[in-house]
């Protein structure tokens, strides 16, 4: 437990360093020394530009995944790399060797820009056909954003002002870094600045958790449990941005309540707080070459993450005779590293490696997911404007919470990306 301090200490050490790294100073001097700012490999965000006359754009992708799994997954994520969905036991889901390949990624979109007395009136509404939740593992209708925005402020589905969108490297595997804050939520946004160098904002989300029963799943005592959200989540940002790049810090705070309403001798009501801070930074080392870094630490805040499991988890009190069981948020880490590297105007790169830490409660079943790691490596090929060919090989691993169980899974996949983009009016 002291090695794992220290090595949060270390991290957040680091983060900080590279904040404090990243001002006008530093930015000025990677100019005089004639470094020349990269324009990120992925696009983060799906606003329209500015415009003085109305627009409307359809635009979208259509993409081919083809792979083989060499160990194996849960099927409903077979052309993912979702560290949580390894196997919690030895071939759980069966023999290694698995080959894959799906158009889920696809996806369309349309975007509109009006002019009007309050200010340019955007309004995005895109999906893909990626399926999760009840439809895992299948190719269906999955919404991404739904919003829009006029003057300072934003109503509808899209990124949390807890999450930095650029962190996200340009992987060819769909679900990205296991550490990474990623996170669309429904949500009433308000930009107090964003006047390009710095911006700050502030939302009230949807509220949502998960708990975990642990050990103690067949309790009777249990069975009376209902959740309860009984306000938004709170989440708010500020963002600096200069010629290198930009520095961003995220907060995130919400209250999580469950009741008993099972009529016996025990109380099992409570609440818990969860709170997360969220630092980040996009760092071009040269015209070619963008850093993406991120470290996450908080608690209760495991649905903002990418890939993570249950907010609350049970803590035993059987001394206590009216309440036996208490729930607890758990504490959380992520961290994301990654480059993006264009080689010139038909090849780029992404390499990378990200973690996350759970440290569960002691309730919490022995093969419920604690640790998680995730490496990726691709090498992307456009031979034309709006196509790209390229493979990548995965490498992910889950270790559970107590029961010393820990597995390991290697992919190699290949993607065809044909982009569109049609716009009617504008400037």
């Amino acid at each position: 437990m002291q090695l794992r301090k220290k090595i949060r200490f270390v991290l957040i050490s680091a983060v900080a360093g590279w904040v404090l790294l990243l001002t006008p100073q530093a930015a000025a001097a990677q100019e005089a020394a004639g470094g020349t700012p990269a324009t990120p490999a992925a696009a983060s965000t799906t606003a329209a530009p500015q415009t003085t006359k109305p627009s409307f754009e359809v635009y979208g992708f259509a993409m081919l995944d083809i792979g083989h799994d060499f160990k194996q997954i849960n099927p409903n994520w077979f052309d993912t790399m979702r560290v949580t969905k390894l196997p919690s036991f030895e071939n759980q889901f069966g023999r290694d060797h698995n080959t894959f390949a799906g158009v889920r990624q696809s996806r369309l979109g349309v975007r509109s820009s009006t002019p009007t007395s309050l200010g340019e009136l955007k309004t995005t509404f895109e999906f893909e056909l990626f399926g999760t939740g009840v439809d895992e593992g299948q190719t269906t209708f999955r919404l991404r954003h739904a919003y829009g925005e006029i003057g300072h402020f934003l109503a509808g589905q899209t990124w949390s002002p807890f999450m930095d969108p650029d962190v996200f490297p340009n992987t060819v595997e769909y679900w990205g870094p296991t550490g990474m804050v990623l996170f669309r939520n429904v949500q009433f946004r308000y930009t107090a600045i964003d006047n390009g160098r710095h911006q700050v904002m502030f939302a009230l989300e949807r509220p949502g958790a998960s708990g975990d029963q642990g050990i103690y799943n067949d309790r009777v005592e249990l069975d009376g449990i209902s959740s309860r959200t009984p306000s938004p989540d709170i989440s708010g940002a500020y963002k600096y941005s200069g010629d290198w790049g930009h520095a961003r810090v995220g907060g995130i705070f919400r209250k999580i309540n469950w009741d008993d309403m099972l009529a016996d001798d025990f109380d099992l009501s409570g609440d818990a707080v969860g709170w997360g801070i969220n630092l980040s930074t996009i760092w071009k080392l040269s015209k070619a070459s963008t850093v993406r870094l991120q470290y996450v630490f908080g608690e209760g805040i495991q649905n903002y993450m990418n890939d993570s499991p249950v907010d609350i988890g049970i803590v035993d009190r059987q001394q206590n005779l009216t309440r036996p069981f208490e729930g607890e948020p758990i504490p959380i880490t992520g961290l994301v590293a990654y480059i993006d590297h264009s080689w010139n105007e038909h090849f780029s790169t992404s390499f990378g490696y990200s973690n996350q830490y759970n440290d569960n409660t002691e309730g919490q079943a022995p093969d419920a997911f604690k640790d998680g790691h995730y490496v990726s490596g691709n090498l992307l090929y456009y031979p034309v404007p709006n196509v790209m060919v390229g493979g990548e090989l995965q490498w992910g691993r889950r270790v559970n919470f107590s029961d010393g169980f820990e597995v390991d899974d290697v992919k190699a996949q290949f993607a065809f990306k044909y982009n569109f983009s049609w716009k009617l009016g504008g400037q």
